[in-house]
């Protein structure tokens, strides 16, 4: 799992940081949440492409919408065939009809606007899902949770074969799948030769948020948690005024969660040249991974077991 910081800037763009915008390639699965202003030129400058099928907003504002209007224009001229679908807060789906049409012409691709509230299975498949959690702003808002399944256990080879006498083969595949096989005359369990299941990846983007209750559960064991901190702790009571965290608050939710790492976005602009402040903030109550990404970033998210 690779995820690009295309925007990392609060309410307006600075000369360093965009508007909000953050690109998971998941195995392939190409997945884009929240779309500020200019989210489609941070795609081609930070090498993403454009092959994302399903766009995730947590809410209407506008340094977290306005780059739709022009991403899905691109589309268009590009002539795209798939449809693409916009996830967005219960309540929304008027307003992004007229971001999507705001220029009087309808796409020539399908564009389904999903409403999800918090608890919806957003995105569902084989491997993985993502799931809408609750957040608290301003307006209608969400979360979202990317939660993988279970893998299988590790396949002891040479317990397999040298203790067992099993050849390599098919009977392997049967047993890494859970099936008994049978083998000189007694029945081989899987539980003999496999291990227990090794748990997926847990990454979590708030959007902008308050610290809520729902977040931490959500966060438990994240390998990423990515929270709104706009503030440092100085500015405590505007970040409670305006619907936002501070970098101290976001931390105390990565440590009640335990989560392994912490990204801090929405970057106010009096921090745009140096962040630092917010970074120093949540070490001092996280011991976990802290960063605070540039515009561009990309990180891996490794599977816990690696």
């Amino acid at each position: 799992m690779r995820v690009t910081f295309l925007g990392t800037s609060g309410a307006v763009p600075t000369t360093q940081r965009n508007t909000s915008a953050v690109f998971v390639n998941r195995e392939g699965d190409q997945l884009l949440f929240d779309c500020g202003e200019g989210t489609q030129r941070q795609m081609m400058r930070f090498g993403t492409g454009f092959a994302v099928d399903h766009v995730f907003i947590t809410h209407t504002h506008g340094d977290h919408v306005l780059g739709l209007p022009g991403l899905v224009q691109t589309w268009d001229f590009n002539d795209r065939e798939a449809p693409v679908a916009i996830h967005a807060p219960a309540g929304t789906r008027s307003d992004v009809e007229e971001l999507v049409t705001c220029i009087g012409n309808e796409p020539s691709f399908p564009v389904r606007i999903n409403q999800v509230s918090p608890g919806d299975v957003v995105l569902e498949r084989d491997e993985y899902e993502v799931r809408a959690i609750e957040t608290e702003h301003r307006c209608r808002s969400v979360g979202y949770a990317l939660v993988e399944e279970d893998r299988k256990g590790r396949f002891d080879r040479r317990k397999a074969e040298e203790e067992l006498g099993i050849p390599p083969g098919p009977k392997y595949s049967k047993l890494h799948s859970g099936e008994p096989v049978e083998h000189d005359g007694r029945t081989i369990q899987p539980e003999e030769v496999v291990g227990p299941p090794r748990p997926g990846r847990r990454f979590v983007y708030t959007g902008d948020t308050m610290p809520t209750r729902p977040v931490v559960e959500a966060s438990e064991d994240a390998d990423l948690l990515i929270h709104d901190a706009t503030f440092a702790e100085d500015r405590k009571e505007r970040a409670k005024a305006t619907a936002h965290s501070t970098a101290r608050e976001a931390a105390d939710v990565a440590r009640q969660a335990g989560a392994e790492r912490l990204a801090l976005v929405h970057v106010s602009t009096r921090y745009a040249g140096d962040p630092s402040p917010l970074a120093e903030e949540a070490r001092e109550t996280f011991d976990g991974e802290v960063l605070v990404p540039d515009d561009g970033q990309q990180i891996e998210v490794p599977y816990p077991d690696e």
